[in-house]
């Protein structure tokens, strides 16, 4: 029994040795296929793997190529585009060439032309000279001159024609030459005048009083004369009572008496009662109004010119302005231009407006007690401008705008001075006579007329210019010139006259016919 087992047990021993034994043969075997199935499969993929690989880098080595070959076709095509413009630039350049080449060869051609032109213009000459050298032998000759002593003399006729000319001509070129340094100048001047525009002439040395009734004007004269005596005595100013209905005249030079005399007799005129002591009241009382007045009137000239710190004197003297006049023009209207004129010229001039307008309306202050004070008029100005505490530029712009005695020490006096020319010249201003007036114009076209060959001559622009009107039949181009010239010389010689006047010579010939 023990045996069998043992038997039993090493044949399950060997059974399961050689079961063990055929596993594991079949466990490699099987191994090995797994091996070389894998191996295979590994090839396989290998295989595929390098298949991908070589389409891909083909595929990339298509894309690189197709990329280049783009870059190189936009690279030829700029190439060629190059090539082109540099082509088109050889063909301008050859054209230019060419041309440069024609022109050089017609160059070249008036070269020779001209100095062909200029050997035969040398031949002319010389002869030209010498046919003038033997003329001037036969005119010596002649004329018994010596070369020398012809010379002179035709200088000498040449220089007295012209020296006149000549000057005016140099005074034109000179006035040309300072035009551009004057042209801001100008146009601030022309800025000024534009942006004033008054017209105004007052003169008088008389005022009228309307009475209500021609019995006033025995009650005026009063018993013997009485009231007439103590009114002028009084007041200082004539009283002339004549034929003239519903009025009296009173004639004085002084403007303030004048019009003290006028407000007093309206005043006797219409409380009617008239009498010596009735008069001197009137009179007094009138005097304090009117004083209050011209401070008032002159308040109000600053006040419009924005000039400020007035002293009571000087706004006494702008008010006695009101009443003063110069050559016609009343000076108070004139200072308060003159000071508005001197703002504008200041302003455009970048200085200050507020000194420039108090010098203005303060220049002529001293107008309204020179009948009263001693000294020049420079003087008189001065001396007030000192007593109201101004400032040594309006002194000196008030003392130096004639620049007689005193001179300008600062732009304000120029200023001043160009303002008051402004005020006093232009038109409207000042009043001149009408009788010298027309003398005058007269005077330029009897002138014009008076030479030969003149058919018509006008005075115009206020006899500023003359219009003459040459006959075409007796005068020539050149002729009228001359003509033209005599007339602005003799113009020159007789008259007197501000500024210049400008000689218009027309010349014309005028053919008409009539088609029927």
């Amino acid at each position: 029994m023990p045996i069998t087992f043992i038997i039993v047990g090493l044949v399950s021993l060997i059974v399961g040795a050689v079961a063990r034994h055929l596993w594991g043969v079949f466990q490699v075997k099987s191994s090995e296929n797994e091996a070389k199935k894998i191996e295979e499969n590994a090839k396989h993929e290998a295989k595929q793997i390098l298949a991908d690989a070589s389409i891909k880098a083909k595929e990339e080595a298509l894309k690189t190529r197709e990329q280049r070959n783009k870059e190189f076709q936009k690279e030829r095509n700029e190439l060629k585009g190059i090539e082109k413009r540099l082509t088109k630039r050889e063909d301008t350049f050859d054209r230019k060439l060419d041309e440069l080449s024609k022109k050089e060869q017609k160059l070249e051609t008036l070269g020779r032309d001209l100095n062909a032109r200029e050997h035969e213009l040398q031949k002319r000459y010389e002869a030209v000279n010498n046919t003038i050298a033997k003329q001037e032998e036969k005119l010596l000759e002649v004329a018994n001159y010596t070369r020398e002593q012809a010379k002179e003399e035709i200088f000498r006729r040449v220089e007295a024609d012209i020296e006149h000319e000549i000057a005016q001509r140099i005074a034109k070129f000179e006035e040309r030459f300072r035009e551009d340094a004057e042209a801001k100048a100008q146009n601030i001047l022309c800025l000024a005048i534009e942006r004033l525009a008054v017209d105004y002439t007052t003169t008088s040395v008389v005022s009228t009083v309307e009475l209500p009734s021609d019995d006033m004007k025995g009650r005026i004269i009063g018993r013997e004369g009485r009231n007439i005596r103590a009114f002028e005595k009084t007041t200082g100013i004539d009283v002339i009572v004549d034929d003239t209905p519903g009025v009296v005249v009173l004639s004085g030079f002084d403007p303030i008496r004048r019009e003290t005399a006028r407000i007093s007799m309206q005043k006797l005129v219409g409380d009617g009662r008239i009498h010596p002591a009735r008069i001197e009241e009137i009179v007094e009382k009138t005097k304090t109004e009117l004083e209050k007045d011209l401070i008032e009137t002159g308040k109000q000239a600053a006040m419009e010119l924005d000039v400020k710190s007035l002293r009571p004197r000087e706004l006494f003297l702008l008010g006695r302005l009101k009443y003063r006049t110069s050559y016609g023009q009343n000076v108070l209207d004139h200072s308060r231009e003159v000071a508005f004129l001197c703002g504008i010229l200041a302003s455009e001039m970048k200085l200050d407006v507020e000194i420039a307008t108090r010098a203005g309306l303060l220049h002529d202050m001293g107008k309204a007690v020179d009948h009263e004070e001693d000294g020049t008029h420079p003087e008189i100005r001065a001396n007030i401008a000192k007593r109201c505490d101004e400032s040594q530029i309006i002194i000196n712009a008030i003392a130096s705008h004639h620049e007689c005695e005193v001179k300008p020490e600062s732009l304000y006096a120029v200023i001043v001075q160009i303002a008051d020319a402004i005020s006093a010249s232009r038109p409207g201003a000042r009043r001149e006579t009408l009788e010298k007036y027309v003398k005058r114009l007269e005077k330029l076209e009897s002138i014009a007329s008076s030479h030969v060959g003149i058919d018509k001559a006008f005075a115009i622009q206020a006899g500023r210019e003359i219009r003459v009107i040459a006959k075409p039949d007796k005068i020539n181009d050149k002729e009228s010139q001359r003509v033209c010239r005599e007339i602005a010389q003799e113009i020159e010689n007789e008259l007197s006259y501000p500024g210049e006047v400008k000689i218009t010579l027309i010349r014309e010939n005028r053919f008409i016919e009539y088609a029927r």
